[in-house]
């Protein structure tokens, strides 16, 4: 006893309770830094940025829009059953003009386009006749979106730099909108477009913690005074979350990072690991035995959770971390953040908590009882129960091992995998008008999904009759594919442009004709707005073809890009001007399509190296080989069910829901490390049923209490108008609680049947 009381970590913990006040000191210095970073992380939910920023995609497409500008654009779309009703028409006209009279913001439609054509224009009867003949004699306004069977578009676009300047623009738009009357009666205005996605998805991101905070606050009030029946105890825990959270997010501004659709989970699994970890210790501290001091039992205390404590913390920050393998940028951030975030919660666990337990003089249970007295009894009942069930626990945890398995990887010719979705709308409230509008007009339009075929000449000359009639022909080809919405670039405009001078909607055949429009075109550019956005003025080295498609899987994108590739071989065998040309893939859709493609490997290569690390943990903190192997099997068995519950009900993996796994294991795993290393305390003088009593008493309750924080705290997510952190939310809490089940059930009837022992009393009666 007098070797312990020597022991470096109980000298340790003894200087930091003698500097108490010291300790605070230095927290109370601290933190006003930390709060000066946290506050200067932003939000930001692209889908380009959901790429890491040495991913070649990635580069190609910042590229790309260095060329091209930072432009944004989206379609407000009045829906109707005839397009051309006089009413609609007027109405369409009178905001088309508003918005496009607001100060870097361009607005086209059909009326516009059709004014070019017919100066002295009147929008009447006649004039509404006169432009459906206009419209529909040929496909060119169709394909852009400006006219369908049941709507009428306004294509709007602006220069963003940054959300700020993004929402600025939307912003200006919509009070361009409300400045014109009401829209006819049948008539709806649909809004649709990345930006206003993004932005909702970044307003919600930022409206995520001021609220989780104060009911994952209220819920750790209620469950401390609940648990612990004083308030001095619950002082304690709340400036030590606070120090945690500021401190953890504080990080993430220090070195830039901004909170994603997945980032909004950070401080969630701080909070959530830092109270489950502080249970642990104050349980530990409040069982204090008669005959000794509070401060020495509290140095004891202090220093018999130090191992486990700090085995979970590090094996959950390193399996976190495993998630920088990832090739999806926020999850890549997400698991460095968290790691570094929990690494510093265990050194403010550590030492701020067990100074402020001193100065508030948090009470123990020689001065209060604690709530859960009942547990005695279930500690004394649960090893008999679980041995005489051990087959059936056993089997049915088995069963429901395989369930999940082939719920989340399929059986070859019986089940397919679960299918995964990144399309940004899966993120918004299906309650919202965006979502609606979405996937409503989504099949009206030729394509939602964007992949930008870029093209390069070394010696500028995009612009010459030749290419022009090449970019052209390879325009059709694309569009002749079904699976190809359009296919926009100059020639279309040129197109058009024709269109609107009387001479068809074809570039001219005859090449001197072809020579004289590459003419006029080069006298354009400066001037028609919408050329520039296809051609690079400065060089005019550079062109662009926007290819819209409905499919934005992965399998979708790659079939796309082979006909882009062999329209592109056909087009240059036939055209050999196009030759010098380089082609590459840009956009929104590649990018997209390589997010879902990256969701799987993210969720296998993540999950094993969490698995190995936790593993690894396992082989430091225990010399037992049986606990090394069976410490794993509830956190598993709980992820494998949630995915089976994700596959009945219906819910894909997603950029939020892949984080089930490594999340629900590297906080889940706590629970075992602090079962097996109270099992084994006891079982190296006891019995197997010593053993587990003794485990029960000391950590079965905190276990108890550390789930229930778990599975409260990510609940809160349950309010969130974002249907995957909704998702992630109800799972993880599930998980926790089916981890918990396991830890009491399937857990000690799988170590009967492994260790081949029986109860005390039977081994008596054997005996006798």
């Amino acid at each position: 006893m007098a070797d312990e009381r020597n022991s470096m970590l109980r000298k340790i913990f003894r200087r930091i309770i003698a500097c108490r006040w010291g300790v605070v000191a230095f927290y109370a210095l601290l933190l006003p830094v930390a709060l000066h970073y946290a506050l200067k992380v932003g939000s930001d939910n692209a889908i380009d940025r959901l790429i890491v920023q040495s991913d070649p995609d990635y580069v190609t497409n910042q590229e790309y829009r260095r060329i091209f500008g930072q432009g944004e654009s989206v379609l407000l779309l009045a829906e109707a059953s005839d397009p051309f009703n006089l009413d609609l028409l007027l109405y369409v006209d009178a905001l088309g003009r508003e918005i496009g009279a607001t100060k870097g913001i361009e607005a086209h439609s059909l009326l516009s386009v059709f004014r070019r054509a017919r100066p002295g224009f009147e929008l009447d009867a006649e004039g509404a006749a006169a432009l459906r003949t206009f419209a529909t004699g040929t496909d060119l306004f169709r394909r852009q979106g400006m006219v369908g069977e049941a709507f009428l578009g306004i294509a709007v676009g602006f220069d963003a730099a940054n959300p700020e300047e993004r929402d600025r623009a939307l912003a200006a738009i919509e009070s361009a909108v409300a400045r014109v009357s009401a829209p006819p009666a049948g008539v709806a205005l649909r809004r649709i477009g990345a930006p206003y996605v993004d932005s909702y998805l970044e307003q919600e991101t930022a409206r995520a913690a001021p609220r989780y905070f104060p009911l994952f606050g209220l819920f750790v009030i209620v469950l401390n005074l609940g648990l612990y029946r004083s308030f001095r105890a619950l002082c304690a825990f709340l400036a030590t979350l606070a120090a945690c959270v500021a401190i953890g997010i504080g990080y993430a501004g220090l070195v830039g990072y901004q909170y994603s659709i997945v980032a909004s989970l950070v401080p969630m699994t701080i909070l959530v690991t830092a109270t489950a970890t502080l249970v642990y210790i104050h349980s530990r501290y409040v069982e204090h035995p008669e005959g000794e001091s509070v401060e020495d039992h509290q140095v004891f205390a202090l220093e018999n959770k130090f191992l486990p404590c700090t085995a979970s913390i590090f094996a959950t920050a390193v399996g976190f971390a495993a998630l920088a393998v990832s090739k999806i940028r926020p999850i890549r951030e997400m698991g460095i953040w968290v790691a570094v975030a929990l690494l510093l919660t265990w050194v403010v666990v550590f030492t701020l908590f067990p100074a402020l337990q001193r100065i508030f003089a948090a009470p123990t249970q020689q001065q209060r009882k604690v709530a859960g007295q009942w547990f005695l009894g279930f500690t004394a009942w649960l090893p008999g129960f679980t041995y005489r069930r051990r087959w059936p626990l056993v089997a049915i945890s088995l069963a429901l091992w395989t369930w999940g398995a082939a719920a989340v990887f399929g059986i070859p010719g019986w089940i397919a995998p679960m299918p995964l979705r990144t399309d940004s709308l899966d993120y918004i409230n299906r309650d919202t008008d965006l979502y609606r509008d979405h996937r409503r007009l989504e099949n009206l339009l030729s394509g939602l999904s964007v992949t930008e075929v870029w093209l390069h000449h070394p010696d500028g000359v995009v612009t010459d009759p030749e290419i022009l009639r090449g970019l052209d022909r390879f325009s059709a080809d694309l569009e002749s594919d079904a699976s190809v919405g359009a296919a926009i670039g100059v020639t279309s405009v040129l197109r058009t442009l024709r269109y609107l001078e009387g001479k068809g909607d074809h570039l001219p055949e005859d090449p001197a004709a072809l020579d004289r429009l590459a003419g006029d075109l080069e006298q354009l550019l400066p001037d028609e707005s919408a050329l520039k956005a296809f051609v690079d003025l400065e060089t005019l080295s550079h062109t662009r073809i926007s290819v819209l498609s409905r499919d934005g899987s992965w399998e979708g994108f790659h079939a796309l890009e082979t006909r882009i590739r062999a329209g592109w071989a056909r087009a240059v065998a036939a055209e050999p001007a196009l030759s010098p040309l380089t082609l590459r893939i840009a956009g929104q859709g590649p990018l997209q399509a390589k997010i879902a493609h990256h969701l799987v490997p993210t969720l296998v290569e993540s999950l094993l190296l969490t698995v190995g690390v936790i593993f690894v943990t396992f082989l430091i903190v225990f010399r037992n080989g049986m606990a090394r192997l069976m410490a794993i099997i509830p956190s598993l068995f709980a992820i494998l069910v949630m995915f089976g519950v994700m596959r009945v009900t219906g819910i894909t993996l997603n950029v939020a829901t892949i984080l089930i796994a490594s999340t629900v294991l590297g906080a889940s795993e706590n629970d075992q490390i602090h079962f097996f290393y109270h099992y084994l305390e006891r079982r190296r003088t006891g019995t197997t049923e010593q053993g587990l009593r003794h485990t029960l008493l000391i950590s079965g309750r905190a276990i108890g209490f550390a789930t229930m924080i778990n599975a409260g705290g990510f609940l809160a997510l349950a309010l969130s108008d974002l249907p995957p952190m909704r998702q992630f939310g109800i799972l993880s809490a599930l998980a926790f609680v089916v981890s918990m089940v396991a830890d009491f059930t399937a857990l000690p009837a799988s170590m009967w049947l492994l260790l081949k022992d029986k109860p005390d009393a039977l081994k008596q009666t054997a005996g006798a």
